[in-house]
């Protein structure tokens, strides 16, 4: 075993001798392995965290007509009772029923209107986002804080934002349309608050059944998009390229856009993120490197007689050079183990302060990042000892014995 060799017994006793410096050697890999493990679990706790609160909508492929830039839909104001095919493309009811039965099988698929129109509750006015969906989908795509969802054409959802504006509750009357055109609905229920996402932007919306829009915009079976949500994200792929080759066999009809993708670039900035802080971090271990190489250079010069008695009596060369990388290793271990402890003390106060959540400290993704940096520590000890390890064991026996 390495423990009773005796060359590492030297290494040892060293080490021992020169107590002081030794632990100012390894206090620089300490700060290194520290700074490298906290500032990588920093960024996967970050990835992770995103990546969750992302997930819900990451699994949406939104389906729109294409008209030559991007697509169509949104929020477009149209006069109240004007077809909305009269001012652009939409997609057809046969179109809706191909992407219905292509993606059907991988996921929810529901069409969509929205048009943004003028609303008026007494002597409040403004402007806000008219949603008309398929009822039947409401209880899997929404999520309600108080009421129930719309079972008639004359009552909506909104917006929990909107609601806050204009102080609506449930029974409040809404009036939506320009004056002389509008139509009365009632609110029956109030959604939770959902943030940005690409398919529906329903925190200051309104949201009523397809018969409700179609009344008031016309357009029936005309839609300005098609929402597949996926059962499993990674089909996302797969389902872009049947659609598209579906419905885009002849002439390009319709833009699929894949929000899965979004994450994936969102992940990759985030992981070049925590790779450039953990590069700087490591500047700590290229200090902490010239500071071992220091040492053990010291150590050389001090031990130079030392190794001319050893290299007399039939020590190899070989050997020399082993005490010197076995005293650089020693450092280097005792640098990365102290290191990993305090890195898991204070990688969590840094998540928790950067972060706001250390829900995913202890995992697997997290926790990589202290072996990894442990490792790095000793691996530059390590190479911080390979010259001053080489010029000792190249010394003239002879004039080693003559040093004073």
């Amino acid at each position: 075993m390495i423990v009773k060799d005796i060359i590492f017994q030297l290494s040892v006793r060293s080490v021992r001798l020169h107590f002081l410096r030794s632990v100012l050697a390894a206090l620089g890999i300490v700060i290194g392995v520290v700074a490298i493990a906290s500032m990588g679990m920093m960024g996967a706790n970050m990835t992770l965290s995103v990546t969750e609160e992302l997930s819900s909508m990451a699994n949406i492929l939104v389906v729109r007509p294409d008209i030559g830039f991007g697509g169509g839909g949104g929020d477009r104001p149209v006069m109240a009772g004007m077809s909305s095919s009269s001012t652009e493309e939409m997609i057809t009811e046969d179109q809706f029923r191909d992407i219905e039965q292509i993606a059907g099988k991988y996921g929810l698929v529901y069409a969509v209107n929205s048009r943004s129109d003028r609303i008026e509750m007494g002597d409040s006015k403004g402007r806000s986002t008219i949603y008309g969906l398929d009822p039947a989908v409401f209880p899997e795509i929404f999520t309600l804080a108080d009421g129930a969802f719309p079972k008639s054409t004359s009552s909506v959802m909104i917006g929990p934002d909107l609601a806050d504006r204009f102080g609506l509750t449930l029974g409040s009357k809404l009036d939506i349309g320009e004056e002389n055109e509008t139509t009365t609905v009632r609110v029956v229920g109030i959604l939770e608050e959902r943030g940005m996402s690409m398919d529906l932007n329903t925190d200051s919306a309104i949201i009523g059944s397809e018969k409700l829009f179609f009344g008031i915009y016309g357009g029936e079976g005309e839609y300005d998009q098609v929402n597949v949500v996926l059962d499993d994200i990674n089909d996302a792929t797969a389902v872009n390229t049947e659609i598209t080759a579906q419905l885009n066999k002849k002439e390009d009809q319709v833009s699929v856009q894949d929000s899965s993708r979004m994450l994936e670039n969102i992940t990759a900035t985030l992981g070049t993120m925590t790779s450039f802080v953990m590069a700087i971090a490591g500047i700590s271990l290229l200090v902490a490197a010239v500071s071992i190489f220091n040492v053990m250079m010291m150590s050389v010069t001090e031990r130079i007689r030392e190794i001319g008695i050893l290299r007399s009596i039939g020590t190899q060369k070989t050997e020399i050079r082993k005490m010197f990388i076995y005293e650089a290793g020693i450092l280097g271990v005792i640098g990365a183990v102290i290191g990993a402890v305090l890195s898991l003390a204070i990688g969590y106060v840094v998540v928790l302060a950067m972060v706001g959540s250390t829900d995913y400290f202890f995992t697997p993704e997290s926790l990589l990042y202290v072996p990894f940096g442990m490792a790095v520590g000793i691996v530059i000890c390590i190479v911080s000892g390979v010259y001053p390890a080489w010029s000792a064991s190249n010394l003239d026996p002879i004039e080693a014995l003559r040093s004073e």
